[in-house]
């Protein structure tokens, strides 16, 4: 089965929040702050939304940075995906 979203969706792929300080130290759980970057991993046609024609600017494999409380979270053979509206995205992040 693939995931494949729909209108102005687009399917992210949250990097991990690191574990550990770059000292070394093991942060607890219940400390460590939800990642708002994440690897886009399907995205969705665009069209016309609502009276207004929506062109997609993220295309699978970019790198973004979402807004923090955005979307849907949900588990998919073993990882956890959110599912987010193209306006989310804040910015697409380059070398």
């Amino acid at each position: 089965m693939k995931i494949k979203p729909i209108f102005d969706r687009v399917v992210l792929l949250p990097k991990e929040t690191d574990k550990e300080t770059k000292s070394g130290i093991i942060l607890p759980t219940a400390s460590l702050e939800k990642s708002q970057i994440a690897t886009v991993v399907a995205v969705g046609e665009g069209g016309n939304i609502d009276g207004q024609e929506v062109k997609m600017q993220v295309s699978v494999g970019d790198e973004v940075l979402y807004a923090k409380y955005s979307g849907t979270e949900f588990n998919y053979e073993g990882k956890k995906y959110i599912v987010v509206k193209q306006t989310d995205i804040l910015a697409v992040l380059t070398d």
